[in-house]
């Protein structure tokens, strides 16, 4: 069984209520760790336990939770925007509280959410949440391998799920099971049960810090508090997956300013002009400055039009039920649009970092590959293809976008 995070259940919760500007200044130093230390890190596959644990403490899952449940109030903008200073820092740190500020969005904005008292509890706690459904089963996408079985008082849960981002750092973990009537159940069960393995077997060629591996469940007991069967109410807003998208785009927003910072940084301390340059340092280099300019213009791009999408998607809470059908649609569709430039814009930030430098620039010691690695691993996700396909068909055809939880 791997070692979580903190004992569940024994952090205190805050004693005076948050603030978005309360939890910033408090993440503040952490951020300025984890992107001191993010490149030989990753080097040495030296997972930042202690700085997760720290932006936990903070409370920084908090931002988005309304105040009148122990929040911090904060929009969805407050949000977004902190999380692309996650990314900027550490955009695997980011990814890691993925599973984290989904749950904290859900108990925002469904108060009919099952057992949403309970996960109030541990937000507030700052307790930390991994999950996925994702298998490798050889079945289709989103087929369901792990079982859930009556046993005795409660049941005993079988299986292996991959891609538990954050699973190494969470003291909570939730996924999807078939019972015995052959239904879809959502389970939740702490990381430090017996039979719960998390392991650390995650491969991509980026985001290698993100604790995305498998977690084995082996005869894991689950009592039926723990379970949720699969809502089958008609929502008022069917896109409840564009916070999760938006949250990827804010990411990628995050990489494409790292990727600025380590172009001039690169530029100023490492890079020399090339032979025939007429300048005497690279800072003055007129194509030097020209592709700085360039990764600027695409980070700049990035981050406002994360933060356009989120200002669109916070106005959908506030929607009457008459239109927000409407609302929802065009919010999905906006933050399509936010995820294709972020995509973009980062994956192109990544490369031209490389034009500042020579030879010297694809020094390992660098590791100015990570961005574009990273950002790479990130846009797989959910590829940017269908994201334009689906706004187009919006735009000629009035279609409204997929369900599916992608949009």
């Amino acid at each position: 069984m791997t070692e979580t995070l903190h004992a569940t259940g024994q952090a205190a919760e805050p004693a005076t209520p948050p603030t978005v500007a309360g939890i910033r200044s408090a993440i503040a130093p952490v951020l300025a760790e984890l992107a001191e230390t993010a490149r030989s890190r990753e080097g040495t596959r030296n997972h930042p336990f202690e700085q997760v644990r720290a932006l936990a403490g903070a409370r920084v899952l908090l931002i988005g939770v309304p105040a009148a449940d122990g929040g911090a109030g904060g929009t969805v903008r407050d949000i977004v925007e902190v999380v692309i200073d996650l990314a900027r820092a550490d955009s695997g740190v980011a990814q890691a509280l993925r599973s984290s500020f989904l749950t904290a969005n859900q108990v925002t904005t469904r108060r009919d959410l099952p057992q949403r008292e309970r996960a109030l509890e541990r937000l507030r706690r700052g307790d930390l949440f991994a999950g996925t459904g994702n298998e490798r089963n050889g079945g289709a996408s989103g087929s369901v391998a792990t079982t859930i079985r009556g046993d005795g008082a409660g049941y005993v849960l079988n299986g292996t799920k991959y891609y538990s981002t954050g699973g190494l750092y969470a003291d909570w973990f939730g996924g999807t099971a078939v019972d015995d009537d052959g239904g879809i159940v959502h389970f939740t069960v702490p990381t430090d049960r017996e039979g719960v393995d998390v392991i650390d077997d995650f491969d991509a060629v980026g985001q290698r810090l993100t604790a995305s591996g498998s977690t084995r469940l082996t005869d894991v007991r689950v009592t039926d508090d723990e379970l949720v069967r699969t809502d089958k109410a008609k929502l008022r807003n069917p896109w409840l997956g564009s916070f999760a998208q938006l949250y990827l785009a804010s990411i990628q927003a995050g990489i494409a300013a790292a990727a600025l910072d380590d172009a001039i940084w690169f530029g100023r301390e490492r890079a020399r002009p090339i032979k025939h340059s007429t300048a005497d340092t690279s800072v003055d280099d007129p194509y030097v400055r020209h592709v700085v300019g360039q990764i600027s213009a695409r980070a700049y791009a990035a981050r406002s039009s994360v933060v356009l999408a989120a200002e669109t998607l916070d106005q959908v809470r506030h929607t009457p039920d008459a239109v927000v059908r409407g609302a929802g649609a065009t919010a999905a569709i906006t933050v399509a649009q936010a995820q294709y430039i972020a995509i973009e814009s980062a994956l192109k930030a990544g490369e031209l970092l490389f034009d500042v430098g020579g030879g010297s620039a694809t020094s390992r010691e660098y590791a100015l590959d990570r961005h574009w690695r990273n950002a790479r691993t990130v846009a797989n996700h959910n590829p940017r293809d269908w994201k334009a396909a689906v706004v187009g068909a919006y735009h000629l055809a009035g279609e409204e976008p997929p369900t599916t939880g992608l949009f």
